[in-house]
């Protein structure tokens, strides 16, 4: 199997899985049909739009190649159609989402260096790639999106954003090190939920009895 095969298989089940991620929560928010398929659409593939027209790739590769929309589409209409079965499954859920957060990563940076873009860019474009469809998705659905709040999930893309960048560097971007970089992203996700890890948030304190604006201090 030739890397740009397994690139594109990647990018297929990253669109796969935010789209069912995506579809998902449309359901939860009791929206249409064409609500659910529209979310999952956004979800599944905003982010790779964005990265395209960051890197000018026009027209996006979610509009020029057919694989993408249908993926996505068909995705979240099954969805749709069997959600009450995926109704009990967060958990596979959570971790279909980890797993679409590090396939989308892995294929943004690559996909940024092959454009020439700088390292620090390329590890942006990364990341972008990875939670742009999550953000779109939450927005949709008036919810705070997740890369806002104090879960690990952006740093964890720019976490696995920086080793492409250095896999890259060292000439190795054959399928094992890539593998290891998105397992590093799906790894600290997962463990980050499971662990509860967050980070530092700005707390007011309560109010003065004086009536003084009330100073901000850190949690952790």
């Amino acid at each position: 199997m030739t890397t740009s095969t397994a690139l594109l298989i990647a990018d297929l089940t990253g669109v796969a899985v935010f789209a069912a991620s995506g579809a998902s929560a449309a359901v939860a928010k009791r929206l249409d049909l064409f609500g659910v398929a529209f979310v999952g659409f956004v979800a599944a593939l905003g982010g790779g739009i964005l990265r395209d027209l960051v890197i000018d790739e026009v027209p996006p590769l979610a509009f020029a190649d057919w694989r993408y929309a249908a993926t996505a589409a068909i995705t979240a209409l099954a969805v749709f159609w069997l959600h009450p079965q995926l109704a009990r499954l967060r958990t596979t859920v959570l971790v279909l989402d980890a797993a679409g957060l590090a396939l989308f990563t892995v294929t943004g940076t690559l996909k940024a260096l092959d454009a020439r873009v700088p390292a620090v860019g390329a590890c942006l474009i990364g990341m972008l790639t990875a939670i742009g469809g999550g953000l779109g998705r939450d927005l949709l659905t008036a919810e705070i999106p997740v890369v806002l709040r104090r879960e690990i999930y952006a740093l964890a893309a720019l976490a696995g954003s920086v080793l492409v960048v250095l896999l890259y560097a060292t000439g190795q971007t054959g399928p094992v090190p890539l593998t290891a970089a998105a397992v590093l992203v799906f790894g600290l996700r997962l463990i980050a939920l499971r662990r509860r890890w967050s980070a530092p948030v700005a707390g007011l304190r309560p109010p003065r009895a004086d009536g003084a604006d009330p100073r901000i201090d850190r949690q952790w």
